[in-house]
């Protein structure tokens, strides 16, 4: 077994004191970026490991950061699982563990705090997916850091990493119209989350900017009010395309049309987002707007730990961006 790597072996590496070291290594004030990171990559480099329950006990801190999503949204959604993976491999890389807990329906809807929160086993906290407002009420009272991922609520000025959603839809819509669709749909419940909502803005904006009149009938709702997904009630006139609030439901979208005699995308083209596991496993395959997660994640780690250092800090909301990836699921009129 090899010598145990001590905080001055570190210090003898850099030419800095073992207090910089100790600064560094556990996010304290008094360090610069540069160094810090410095610090950090050498102390990976040299496999240095720290007894993390005395160092918490120490300082007054766990180093774990919770995770709460809302049960609807988590159990059927792959997207928000693997977005859930990477918040734990940036999380792991500032140092702090992570804590995932799912909220009941229940729970949500009696203001139920999450375990982690109520019995302080965290120092700071990442909400992935929408909430219901009277919960985020209580969620403000609480004395600890916390930041929105993937979703936004304008009644309250929060700290929250989400994705480009309306420029995406936007983009999107207009691929479909210069490839000549002129009738339409929009798949998503708009009243369910902020980003479906930015996404149906985003498809409407097109329309909009090409003279195209909103059909009604197009508008399909995917879920019920408790966020569940529903069977989709396909118009009785059919459009020419579908612009889908996320892969996952252009895919239940596809099987559905096919299973009624339509094929995709010789009578029905259809477009999703976000460019996740659904997006490959269409046949056929299906043209959508990439969103990184890892970018997300990073992100959403990154102001969270300003956060905690720092509590005047306020990171506002950051927009992660993406692209536009053409596959088959979509085809000129």
């Amino acid at each position: 077994m090899g010598k145990k790597v001590t905080m001055r072996d570190i210090a003898n590496e850099l030419q800095v004191s073992t207090v910089t070291v100790s600064k560094a290594l556990s996010d304290r004030e008094g360090v610069s970026e540069e160094v810090r990171n410095r610090i950090k990559q050498k102390a990976e480099e040299m496999g240095y490991r720290y007894h993390s329950l005395a160092k918490s006990m120490k300082e007054g801190m766990s180093y774990n950061v919770g995770v709460v999503v809302a049960e609807r949204f988590f159990s059927d959604n792959a997207f928000y699982s693997n977005l859930y993976q990477r918040l734990v491999i940036e999380l792991g890389k500032v140092n702090y563990s992570c804590i995932l807990e799912i909220l009941s329906y229940e729970d949500e809807k009696s203001d139920t705090l999450p375990k982690m929160v109520s019995g302080n086993k965290i120092d700071g906290l990442i909400v992935l997916g929408q909430l219901k407002k009277h919960y985020i009420n209580v969620l403000r009272q609480e004395d600890i850091p916390y930041i929105f991922l993937d979703f936004y609520d304008e009644h309250f000025a929060i700290d929250t990493v989400v994705s480009d959603s309306v420029y995406g839809s936007y983009i999107l819509t207009n691929y479909l119209l210069e490839n000549g669709h002129r009738k339409i749909g929009f798949v998503g419940d708009v009243t369910a989350t902020s980003s479906i909502l930015d996404r149906y803005l985003g498809y409407y904006k097109a329309l909009l900017q090409q003279g195209i009149p909103l059909n009604e009938a197009w508008i399909i709702k995917d879920r019920d009010e408790n966020g569940k997904f529903i069977q989709l009630e396909l118009p009785k006139e059919m459009p020419e395309a579908f612009v889908c609030n996320c892969d996952e439901i252009a895919y239940h979208l596809i099987e559905q049309l096919k299973a009624a005699g339509y094929r995709v995308p010789e009578d029905v083209s259809v477009v999703g987002f976000d460019d996740y596991i659904y997006a490959s496993l269409c046949a056929p395959q299906l043209t959508t707007f990439r969103i990184s997660q890892e970018m997300m994640a990073e992100t959403a780690v990154d102001a969270l730990a300003r956060k905690m250092r720092d509590s005047s800090y306020h990171a506002g909301r950051k927009v992660i961006s993406g692209n536009i990836v053409i596959r088959d699921s979509a085809q000129k009129r």
